[in-house]
């Protein structure tokens, strides 16, 4: 992870957020229900991309040379 807090901010919560919502279509207890695996595959990739993502705010390229603002 790096200084970007705002997109590492939000790949946690979609990360949270999947994992939540397949636990509770899981243990909801309606046998109709069915936890969508795909979906949580696919918001997990999402998050884990956001965690290492880098704010448009954030100057420079990675292992570049530190930009004093």
């Amino acid at each position: 992870m790096n200084k970007s807090w705002r997109t590492t901010t939000l790949g946690i919560l979609a990360i949270v957020t999947a994992v939540a919502g397949f636990v509770k279509a899981t243990i909801d207890g309606d046998p109709t229900t069915e936890p969508d695996m795909a979906a949580l595959v696919a918001a997990i990739s999402a998050g884990i991309g956001l965690l290492f993502a880098k704010d448009a705010k954030v100057t420079g390229l990675p292992g570049g040379p530190k930009v004093e603002p």
